[in-house]
């Protein structure tokens, strides 16, 4: 049988600095699911985005490996598609022709390019805006564009870095429940890195809490909520509940961080 999902096996990440070795993360062995969606949450600093770029196969792991569908990750692969935090629009592209941005630089024909770009502009509720500029379009909407940019590419998994971090609490919300909708649409593999626990447990099928650098995953939250969830869930015993379980974690471990923090600079 075809192994499946993302495996990754004693990843460990160090970057070699002036100041000495920064051990970023550090024995990562996990499995995500096929099909499934993980969340990533932990301290600021922790390597939630460095585990997440090794997966994405733009940070080589200082050792171990990481697998997708049995194949080891040695670098960029469309198979792979990223969102980033960042504003990542091009200004002088119009929408539809900034969706179809990673097809023409992965050689995709012309027609096919158009229909992809058509299907995911639509998929993320931009239909209507395909003619429209960056520079007119909220920033929600631009991350709308950068989603769908990465779902035309039809990748087998998504990687999501903090993508609404720069978006207020309500377009994030709002954001937040069209991608789990996508995601239930399409079955893509999700990892979903954010700060915010109250959307990781909305989102999420499984929720993973880092530890203070070096990160290592200290725990792995199963989300045992309804599958169709809709945002008023937040007030629910059983969603305060898990909440409550990761906050206890994740506070012991922010604190373990500024602690550090504050020694080193004494």
């Amino acid at each position: 049988m075809k192994p499946s999902g993302i495996e990754m096996s004693e990843v460990s990440v160090r970057f070699d600095t002036p100041d000495g070795a920064v051990h970023a993360v550090e024995s990562v062995t996990e499995h995500v699911p096929d099909g499934s969606f993980v969340s990533v949450v932990g301290p600021s600093g922790c390597g939630k985005s460095t585990l997440l770029a090794v997966i994405s196969g733009l940070q080589r792991p200082s050792s171990g490996a990481v697998a997708i569908g049995g194949k080891t990750v040695t670098g960029p692969d469309p198979s792979i598609g990223v969102v980033f935090q960042e504003d990542s629009t091009l200004p002088w592209r119009t929408v539809e022709d900034n969706v179809r941005f990673a097809m023409q630089c992965n050689g995709v024909g012309k027609g096919e390019q158009r229909s992809r770009a058509r299907e995911a502009i639509e998929l993320v509720g931009l239909a209507g805006f395909e003619n429209a500029y960056p520079t007119t379009l909220s920033g929600g909407m631009r991350q709308r564009v950068a989603l769908a940019r990465t779902l035309a590419v039809e990748p087998e998994v998504v990687l999501m870095d903090e993508p609404f971090a720069a978006l207020d609490q309500q377009t994030r919300i709002f954001l937040g429940a069209e991608v789990r909708r996508i995601w239930e649409r399409t079955g893509q593999t999700v990892v979903f890195v954010t700060h915010d626990l109250s959307e990781a447990i909305l989102l999420s099928q499984q929720v993973w809490v880092m530890s203070y650098r070096p990160g290592r995953i200290l725990e792995v939250v199963g989300v045992d909520l309804p599958a169709q969830r809709d945002p008023a869930i937040v007030s629910s015993h059983e969603f305060n509940e898990l909440h409550n379980r990761i906050w206890s974690v994740l506070q012991a471990e922010s604190m373990r961080g500024f602690q550090q923090q504050e020694a080193a600079r004494a």
